[in-house]
């Protein structure tokens, strides 16, 4: 038996962590899936695998038998309902896995900083860009400081549920808070676009970073930076991977008003890398990458969270 989690959302994203749970993870097991629409898909296909289920949300969920059982709650509703969520949880001594762009909790990408907050009690998985695009800038942060970055992160549009398209003002303020808390970019920004192209498209995201001039050496150490941390990552996402070499451009003077008026040099090297994210179909479709990545890192790191409890317990 595995440590019980609940999912608060039954929409796209509690949906597919629930399959993910089930089907890969050796540490974790579905307690319960909450929801507020009882005719929902995924209270439906949580009942028919005999999960206890609730569509009174929150407070259905602590009404639960079994509910002192549950360790980690995963939450994928929306930003204002995390906030309403984590102080209803809050005396009841849960990990919470929030997966909107709430930010109560530190921000976690499993790749980069998963290790420096195995003790918080609410972990913020930043968002789907997020989690595909602050790897490249820690990874570029690692050889040279990063002035500026900007990511562009294109999705279906068929993949974008209501929650998403509630928190796209969310998304891209979270999104560029994270390119610099996580990634290290001393000024970030993000944007994202939903593309209405049919068949739809796989998750396309594009990283540009600024950087000092890097003479040859540097843009080698920056490839290979980039090229480990796209392997890390893709060791629990499977389908993310490079769409192509490395770029790099350089740039003058023309860029100073993208940066920090001191880290303005004049000189700079524009570093660029195209990203792809494939999902792994396990309830949505392979184009819907943008949520497989969020659930995968999600799992990722409830399950170190919950690891680092129990070593702590027994020692």
């Amino acid at each position: 038996m595995g440590v019980k989690a609940a999912i608060i959302g039954s929409g796209n994203i509690g949906t597919d962590l629930m399959f993910k749970i089930m089907r890969l993870s050796e540490i974790l097991e579905v307690g319960a899936m909450v929801g507020i629409d009882p005719d929902s898909d995924g209270l439906r296909r949580a009942a028919s695998l005999a999960v206890p289920t609730t569509a009174r949300g929150v407070e259905g969920l602590i009404a639960l038998p079994g509910f002192d059982e549950i360790q980690v709650v995963f939450d994928a509703t929306s930003a204002g309902a995390h906030r309403a969520n984590a102080a209803a949880l809050a005396l009841h001594d849960k990990v919470l896995i929030d997966l909107t762009p709430a930010a109560i909790g530190p921000f976690v990408v499993p790749a980069v900083n998963l290790d420096e907050n195995l003790c918080a009690a609410n972990v913020n998985m930043v968002t789907c860009g997020g989690q595909a695009t602050i790897p490249v800038v820690a990874a570029v942060a690692r050889i040279t400081p990063v002035h500026y970055a900007e990511i562009v992160a294109s999705i279906s549009s068929r993949s974008a549920g209501p929650g998403t398209r509630a928190n796209i003002d969310e998304f891209t303020e979270t999104t560029a808070r994270a390119l610099e808390e996580v990634g290290g970019a001393a000024r970030g920004k993000a944007i994202i676009v939903l593309n209405p192209a049919e068949p739809p498209m796989i998750m396309r995201d594009t990283v540009q970073t600024i950087v000092d001039r890097l003479d040859d050496h540097g843009r080698a150490a920056v490839v290979r930076a980039v090229s480990r941390m796209v392997e890390a990552v893709a060791r629990y996402v499977p389908g993310y991977r490079l769409k192509q070499r490395v770029q790099f451009a350089d740039e003058g003077a023309e860029l100073d008003g993208l940066l920090p008026e001191e880290r303005r040099r004049g000189g700079y090297t524009r570093v660029s890398v195209y990203l792809e994210v494939e999902g792994a179909a396990m309830y949505l479709p392979a184009y819907a990458g943008n949520l497989d990545i969020m659930t995968s890192a999600a799992v990722r790191a409830a399950e170190a969270l919950v690891l680092a409890r129990t070593e702590k317990t027994v020692s």
